[in-house]
């Protein structure tokens, strides 16, 4: 043992000790704030820096992760509903891990809590908490919990979620104010991001606009314009498939023009019904219609199959008001994809109201040349009735008054012929005149139509609604002769369906290719028994071949009947 002295120099030795250790652990949290604060103001500047929307949120997760020293974090997304997740980024799960447990989270247990009560929440172990109902197979085991909310503009945008401090540690109050402070800046960044994801697509349906505008005025035919309409709508909305469908005259049903993307040869040319089909129902409302699956919504008649690999879908009319829809716009996402939001709806009504009125303003300006077309025909013949007729017979007239003075019987004889030669010359004009005076109008029903009413009157005996498809220009390449056999081979072969088939399906496909006619009658019925009555079968054959075509029939894969009749629009 040392002397008294001895104690007394050791003791002021020994508190000295530990003020230099209470001084330096003071610098050392000092240190420590400051580095924490400094690291806090870079992830702010980080997340603010970013303008697109997924790489935003991924900096907001990795940025928490490091602040509050978090082996996983992730960020919960709030779905329109209020009520679970509609998004979920995460960080420190590799993709097998993720593969192995599944879906990522809805939005329950711990994690709802935080979107039932968006206030702050730590927990020193998750399985403690009552609402905590465990983690699905493959999860990484979990304990330690740091949940806070993200507020956009005053709405709970969606929620951090952070777990596993390193080392083992609780969560503090300090991380819990550093992670609040990062939720303030992330809600700005988020803003910011959205904001300018808005004006970018904003600029982008302007721009789409203006394209299908100047399309039209520069002359552009209808199918490529509502082809151009098509493809710009499905490529903006991201969507897997878009189709553009116009009313039919005086059937009461739609016809698919234009369909491009996913099975497009499935929709292009079908004839919809208006209350048995998403187009038809938005076309009668003159408002959108959507659906969060388009395979299973009782509205859509399933047949024929063409929705397949496709989930969310909405039709919105091609201009409303006082002139009614145009057409309708249709557009789908693959099955899986986000559903059509309000604002993206609401968007896409503008659209189709702008390319609406585009449509309208050129044949307005078709309509018009049309006029002028006209009435140069008017006077055409006009000045043919007037002058050259008048002039032709006066001529006439002279000739036939100079036969008489002609004694020469040859001459006597030419002179007859050129009278009667000049009457026919009459005739011809005035049935120029006539052509050149018919209007359009006076034509009756086109061959798209008449073929869609005798399908519509063929359902009520079949029992159910045959599905129709119609490709090219039916109307304006299929001569008058012509669409008659078309018409009439359709009546039979439906009435054949309907007496002998016993058949619970139809299909009917009319298409040309501006060099033939093609009609597909198919079902699925008994088939053509071997020694049954052929004579409808042989009067259809008959008009085939007086037009220089053909038919055969065949037996579809699955059983039934297969009709396929085809003639050429112009003989050889």
């Amino acid at each position: 043992m040392g002397s008294p002295e001895d104690v007394r120099v050791r003791l002021p030795h020994l508190r000295l000790d530990e003020l230099l250790e209470e001084l330096q652990a003071r610098l050392d949290a000092a240190r420590g704030t400051r580095d924490r604060v400094h690291s806090l103001l870079e992830a702010v500047l980080s997340v603010g820096r970013e303008l697109d929307l997924e790489q935003a949120l991924h900096s907001i997760v990795e940025a928490a992760a490091v602040l509050v020293d978090a082996e996983y974090a992730a960020l919960g997304v709030i779905g329109p509903d209020g009520k679970g997740l509609s998004a979920f980024h995460t960080i420190g799960v590799s993709d097998e891990q993720i593969a192995k447990i599944g879906p990522f989270p809805e939005g329950h247990g711990i994690l709802g809590e935080l979107i039932s009560h968006p206030e702050p929440l730590r927990l020193a172990k998750i399985s403690e908490h009552p609402s905590s109902y465990g983690f699905p197979p493959h999860h990484p085991p979990m304990n330690t919990f740091l949940g806070v909310p993200i507020r956009v503009r005053d709405q709970i945008f969606g929620n951090l979620y952070l777990t596993e401090k390193h080392g083992g540690a609780q969560f503090d109050e300090e991380d819990v104010s550093v992670t609040l402070t990062l939720a303030v800046a992330a809600g700005v960044a988020i803003d910011n991001a959205r904001l300018y994801a808005e004006s970018r697509l904003r600029e982008r349906w302007l721009q789409a606009n203006a394209d299908i505008a100047h399309s039209l005025m520069s002359g552009g035919t209808p199918a490529e314009v509502l082809g151009l309409i098509a493809e710009r709508a499905g490529e903006i909305t991201q969507s897997a498939l878009a189709a553009v469908a116009l009313p039919m005259e005086d059937t009461g049903s739609l016809a698919v023009e234009i369909a491009v993307g996913m099975d497009a040869d499935a929709h292009r040319g079908l004839v919809l019904p208006m209350d048995r089909s998403l187009m038809g129902l938005a076309f009668s409302a003159a408002a959108p219609v959507a659906t969060a699956d388009v395979t299973r919504d009782d509205r859509i008649c399933p047949d024929p199959p063409r929705f397949g690999g496709l989930g969310p879908a909405v039709a919105v009319p091609m201009g409303t008001g006082e002139a009614g829809a145009r057409g309708v716009v249709l557009l789908a996402r693959e099955d899986g994809g986000p559903a059509f939001t309000q604002t993206e709806t609401e968007t896409l009504k503008g659209f189709a109201a702008q390319a609406a009125v585009a449509m309208e303003l050129a044949e307005r300006r078709q309509a018009a040349e049309q006029i002028a077309v006209l009435e140069d025909r008017d006077r055409i013949a006009r000045d043919l009735h007037d002058l050259a007729i008048q002039r032709l017979f006066a001529t006439g007239m002279t000739l036939q008054s100079a036969g008489r003075f002609i004694e020469h019987p040859q001459a006597s004889e030419r002179v007859a012929r050129a009278v009667d030669d000049l009457d026919e010359t009459i005739k011809i004009i005035r049935s120029t005149i006539f052509g050149l005076r018919s209007r359009d109008g006076s034509r009756e029903a086109g061959l798209r139509a008449r073929a869609v009413r005798i399908v519509g009157e063929a359902a009520p005996v079949l029992g159910f609604a045959p599905s129709v498809r119609m490709e090219g220009l039916l109307d304006t390449d299929v001569p008058r002769e012509t669409a008659e056999h078309v018409v009439a081979v359709l009546s039979e072969a439906l009435t054949n369906i309907a007496r002998h088939a016993r058949a619970s399906r139809t299909e009917v496909v009319l298409a040309t290719d501006g060099r033939e006619v093609r009609l597909t009658v198919t079902d699925n019925g008994v088939g053509v028994p071997a020694g049954g009555r052929r004579s409808g079968l042989r009067n259809m054959a008959e008009r085939a071949e007086q037009s220089g075509g053909g038919m055969e029939v065949d037996v579809p894969e699955g059983g039934g009947t297969a009709i396929t009749w085809r003639v050429p629009l112009s003989r050889p």
